[in-house]
């Protein structure tokens, strides 16, 4: 097979498009150009890219140990994984993982090695393995008329249904739920509270806790709620039981110390979108408020929350790059590092769709801190059961 077939037959298995390969591959703006060139024969890549491109994926970083497995998981709404990654650590096998989104189950598969299932709402219980615990990183919908006498089906139209009938069925040992600070106050409280009730009802421990990214070494203010619960039909747990969550590191970030050291020009906002956030935050000035872009520097100890719509204009957080010059945006690498993701971790879509994957995702240190209180917790309820 020739180089120019053997260049397509690759991007075919991994299943990318020529921008997803070119962003993947850091080409630069007009990657795609190339790639679609080095594919029909009017252009050769070098020895180091060929080489670069047959190597891109051949090694799944996060396939499973299966030696190492004590526990097992189900990783829903899984996003691109990052809740799962620090479960896999401590010697959990996932046995079952539901995401919707074809761009993310695209590098769910290049990194874990497995396919996630597709809509959750569609997927029969009878068709999930047994399993320990309940992973899910689910989104925040509203719950109207909730909360009145049905128990968890009043949730009916919401995808926490989905995890309830879920737990209902298949009866867990425990469960980690992870969501924005929002849901907190959402519906003036309400929201969060027919969760907690439809979980008791269901016989867990319910306790829940909102922790932030930078107070566990990420440099990012990113604060979420995290709800862990136990199975009180399985361990002998009193009604005063609380689950401790972890405490806070409190170790020193510095942006910089994420940050690439070569970085293309591509990641420079362009002069119409600078001036567009000044106009914005001058007319936010005007009005009294302080709204507008965010701007940081190499020193500053964290950034504001990246979130999915940080591809549009980068606005949440831009990097100064000195006088003279316009701010940039992170790299999606540095957007993965920002989430503590490890450095083996493989991007394999565009720009545009990493910035999604990686605002959507969670601050791995976080669910990792939170993953050694379970599983240690677990095994000490697992203990006492035999007693």
């Amino acid at each position: 097979m020739d180089i120019h077939n053997q260049i397509k037959s690759k991007r075919e298995i991994l299943g990318l498009s020529y921008h997803d390969f070119a962003d993947a591959l850091d080409m630069g703006a007009n990657g795609h150009y190339v790639f679609r060139r080095w594919e029909t024969g009017d252009a050769l890549p070098s020895e180091t890219q060929f080489r670069t491109i047959m190597e891109f994926g051949s090694v799944i970083p996060f396939k499973h140990d299966c030696s190492a497995m004590t526990f097992t998981f189900i990783d829903l709404f899984a996003g691109i994984g990052g809740i799962r990654i620090p479960f896999q650590e401590l010697g959990g096998k996932c046995v079952f993982t539901s995401e919707w989104d074809k761009f993310a189950q695209k590098t769910y598969r290049i990194n874990f090695g497995e396919t996630p299932e597709g809509d959750i709402t569609k997927i029969n219980t009878e068709a999930i393995p047994d399993f320990d615990i309940l992973l899910a990183g689910f989104p925040c919908q509203p719950f109207s008329q909730a909360g009145l006498k049905k128990g968890f089906e009043d949730t009916r139209g919401t995808l926490f249904f989905d995890i309830a009938r879920i737990i209902a069925a298949k009866r867990p040992k425990a469960f980690l739920l992870e969501n924005v600070k929002q849901l907190k106050g959402h519906d003036g409280g309400k929201t969060l509270t027919v969760i907690i009730e439809q979980l008791s009802k269901l016989k867990y421990t319910v306790n829940y806790d909102v922790l932030s990214a930078a107070d566990f070494g990420v440099p990012q203010n990113r604060k979420r709620i995290y709800i862990v619960g136990y199975n009180k039909d399985i361990f002998r747990i009193d009604d005063n039981y609380a689950f401790q969550f972890p405490l806070p590191t409190r170790e020193p970030t510095r942006l910089g110390d994420i940050l690439e050291d070569i970085v293309s020009e591509k990641y420079t906002i362009t002069n119409k979108i600078y001036e567009g956030h000044l106009r914005r935050r001058a007319d936010h000035r005007n009005r009294g408020n302080g709204f507008g872009y965010s701007l940081f520097t190499k020193d500053s100890p964290y950034t504001n929350t990246i979130s999915a719509r940080y591809y549009k204009d980068g606005s949440e957080v831009l990097l100064d790059q000195g006088k003279g010059k316009n701010p940039r945006v992170l790299t999606p690498r540095e957007c993965a590092r920002l989430q503590g993701f490890p450095e083996n971790y493989i991007i394999p879509v565009s720009d545009t769709q990493a910035y999604r994957q990686f605002g959507n995702s969670v601050a791995i240190p976080v669910i990792r801190a939170i993953a050694k209180k379970m599983v240690r917790e677990l095994q000490s309820l697992e203990l006492q059961r035999e007693e």
